[in-house]
């Protein structure tokens, strides 16, 4: 505990305690090993006076910071930390100090089990954990090891040494002319290979999941081509993580193959140099042939048996990470949603669907919207996979012109989480950079910005703007500070709508995707989706050309679906029948509408007689394209 004692040894560091920390390890760890204080022997590099245990060179003491992130969050949740991906590399220490060496290992199961007279210099490799749940001897605590790690144990020198396989590379060329005849009878030489279907097609390795709470789990390597079907199975009781095990099943398959190759045959006595393990290649029969040797014999001649061996079948590459799962989140609150009346703005969308935006932090990996004509009996309706990007504006946004860039308007947009980028002229002409803002009345604007700068922490400056998109014009009004931005990209979920659902008030519940509805994260809300995307589009051009008195209006057409084509003499038809209404204007008053089934209408001396008791030099207007499924659509205002 560092607030013990001034001395202590701390064994964290965090925030501003870091230099004082330091300070005080670095101190406490010269005044434990600072020999020149009675008790040490100066000058002997340096070696205790009560012990003779050999001291720390203070040249060589280096601090080191235990990273306080907490596991399995830390490596797993890379959306925090971007450095998550280098955690296996082995650079932190964090849950690490309880591995063991593979050399220090096999010394401790052989020191347990009596024996005293063995070399394990020659074993590398870190063992992450290795259980021993029974009574057993050396021997078969070894053995999974051996499978394992790829080592052999031999004798040699009157003791046993522990060496990988493929390590110990003699060199030794051995030809035909280096075999002894052993019996007149017998051939110089017996080569052997196994058959294919009686080697494995795949192996699994049964290992103790390191990265599942130390749960049972399962690496298989298979082989692609061949007609073997049998399967090698191991269990080994090692902690590994999902590579390490990969990598282990891969290289013992492909090592039983390498040495489906036997080989038998005799040396004189002076190749008494040559032990198991040594690897030597046979040069007969025109090929020659890298073997392991596996069992010698003396009688005179040294009989030897050997294997055929790939070296490279160790050079172990690891497997492929399992998805580290989500690291368990105590989830607090309820998303924060929007529910959003829009025009159709994606050729993935239906004309009646409405849309909704949610967001969470963390993350419950998917927002679940129900819906209910009552207060029970809750249905699901929508599911949003993807946190949107939501944030509020912090300038005041007036209205601007259509169908032309706003060069004038420059607004801050403050985010909850995600990212805004600039775009060329090219791929906003192409959809890009879409986003919706609620003015006060609650209808949603759908704009897009050619340029977003980034002012402060999640703070985008966005200019280069057009406004009203997708007939959204009559939303445009002057909106004061703190109104709702939702990007408009793929987090954005279409909640699936009925025609006759449209303009109906319906009560939602959204919470969660991994809680039940019942659960207090959930709310409810009251919202009735418009159908925005059946509204007709307002025309445009409206001009009016007088006669004899009576006053001729035309206009132009536009169109909600398909209207992109630059080939097309007009613009297709988006609807069942083409109608449209004229409201003429005395101020807020309507004197009359006038129906007509094409885009002019006339506006007779007599109707204007009859309606303000003249004939006008000017008209106010407004007039509307309508249809059977949502009615007038947006209206388009002129004095003609």
């Amino acid at each position: 505990d560092p607030k013990s004692s001034e001395n202590a040894l701390p064994y964290y560091s965090t925030g501003k305690r870091d230099d004082l920390m330091q300070a005080r390890f670095l101190r406490a760890f010269r005044d434990a090993f600072d020999w020149s204080k009675p008790g040490y022997v100066a000058g002997l590099n340096p070696v205790s006076a009560v012990t003779g245990a050999r001291m720390v060179d203070l040249d060589h003491i280096h601090t080191y910071c235990w990273d306080a992130r907490p596991y399995p969050a830390f490596p797993n949740e890379t959306s925090y930390w971007g450095d998550g991906e280098n955690w296996a590399l082995g650079h932190w220490v964090n849950g690490r100090l309880g591995s063991a060496g593979l050399d220090e290992l096999v010394l401790r199961i052989l020191l347990d089990g009596g024996f005293e007279d063995f070399d394990v210099s020659g074993l590398l490799g870190t063992v992450p954990g290795y259980v021993v749940d029974r009574v057993m001897s050396a021997r078969e605590a070894l053995q999974p090891l051996e499978l394992a790690y790829f080592f052999d144990s031999v004798e040699s020198g009157g003791r046993i040494v522990f060496r990988h396989r493929g390590a110990s590379d003699s060199g030794r060329v051995i030809a035909a002319d280096d075999l002894v005849e052993v019996r007149a009878t017998d051939d110089l030489y017996e080569l052997t290979r196994g058959q294919e279907t009686e080697l494995p097609a795949s192996a699994k390795v049964r290992y103790i999941s390191s990265e599942d709470d130390y749960r049972q789990a399962v690496a298989e390597a298979r082989r692609l081509t061949g007609a073997s079907g049998r399967v090698a199975q191991a269990e080994l009781p090692i902690a590994l993580d999902a590579p390490q095990a990969g990598g282990i099943a891969e290289s013992w398959l492909y090592e039983t193959w390498s040495a489906r190759e036997r080989a038998a045959f005799a040396l004189p006595p002076s190749a008494l140099a040559l032990e198991p393990g040594d690897i030597v290649t046979l040069d007969v029969a025109g090929r020659p042939r890298a073997l392991r040797i596996t069992e010698t014999s003396d009688h005179g001649a040294r009989d030897i048996e050997a294997i055929g061996i790939d070296v490279n079948v160790y050079d172990q590459v690891a497997g492929a990470p399992r998805p580290a799962a989500a690291a368990p989140h105590v989830q607090s609150g309820s998303p924060a949603v929007h529910f959003l009346d829009l025009p159709v703005w994606n050729v993935e969308a239906t004309a009646e669907a409405g849309y909704v935006a949610a967001l969470q932090k963390p993350w419950p990996g998917s927002v679940a919207v129900y819906r209910s004509p009552g207060v029970t009996g809750f249905q699901l309706k929508a599911l949003a996979t993807a946190p949107a990007t939501m944030g509020t504006t912090l300038d005041t946004l007036l209205a601007g012109p259509e169908a032309r860039f706003d060069r004038r308007a420059r607004v801050r947009v403050r985010l909850t989480q995600g990212q805004l980028t600039s775009c060329d002229a090219l791929a906003l002409f192409g959809g890009a950079n879409m986003a919706a803002i609620r003015n006060g009345a609650g209808a949603w604007e759908i704009i897009q910005f050619q340029n977003a700068v980034l002012t402060d922490v999640l703070t985008y400056e966005l200019s280069g703007l057009l406004r009203g998109q997708f007939g959204t014009e009559g939303a445009m009004a002057t909106v004061a500070a703190g109104a709702p931005f939702v990007l408009l990209d793929g987090a954005i979920a279409q909640v699936p709508l009925a025609l006759g659902d449209v303009k109906l008030p319906f009560n939602w519940r959204v919470g969660p995707g991994n809680r039940d509805i019942g659960d207090a994260s959930y709310v409810t809300t009251a919202h009735t989706f418009s159908g925005n995307g059946l509204r007709p589009l307002s025309p445009v051009h409206v001009r009016g050309v007088r006669a004899s008195g009576d006053l001729t209006i035309a206009w132009k057409r536009r169109t909600r679906v398909g209207g992109d084509s630059w080939e097309a003499s007009d613009v297709p038809l988006g609807e069942e029948a083409e109608r449209y209404e004229v409201d003429i204007l005395d101020g807020a008053t309507v004197k009359r509408t006038v129906s007509v089934s094409s885009p002019s209408a006339v506006y007779t001396t007599a109707q204007q007689t009859s309606d303000f008791g003249s004939a006008q030099a000017s008209v106010s207007l407004k007039v509307y394209q309508t249809n059977a499924s949502f009615g007038r659509g947006a209206g388009r205002a002129a004095i003609v």
